[in-house]
């Protein structure tokens, strides 16, 4: 990745039981990203994410027992290109408009590459 690209980064917490409806909205959303510029799109799902006592990411998205947090990360090839995707994402008519979580949950920034390894 160069360090001029942008990243989109996100987490949010997914009920555990719609695991798979999740994947399923993560791979119609990557599809729309990709089509308007996003170079990839990763989605993870939690698996050592352990709680915290003064910060963590379940306390950052406010995870129920019943939830699992997920990470991800969309990467572009940089902010200008970012910038105009996101608006022509939030125009297309095939984007998802429902989502299998809490939407107000969701933590969100759009990051410059500092360096890759």
């Amino acid at each position: 990745m160069q360090t001029d690209s942008y990243i989109d980064g996100f987490l949010c917490a997914v009920p555990t039981n719609q695991r798979e409806a999740y994947r399923r909205h993560a791979d119609d959303t990557a599809r729309i990203f990709k089509k308007h510029g996003a170079l990839s799109v990763v989605q993870c799902w939690g698996d050592d994410v352990p709680p915290g006592k003064l910060t963590s990411m379940p306390m950052a998205v406010k995870c129920q027992p019943d939830e699992t947090v997920v990470l991800a990360w969309l990467v572009w090839p940089s902010k200008a290109v970012r910038d105009a995707g996101m608006k022509a994402v939030m125009a297309d008519p095939d984007s998802p408009k429902e989502m299998p979580f809490d939407g107000q949950r969701v933590i969100f920034g759009g990051f410059n590459v500092l360096m890759t390894a």
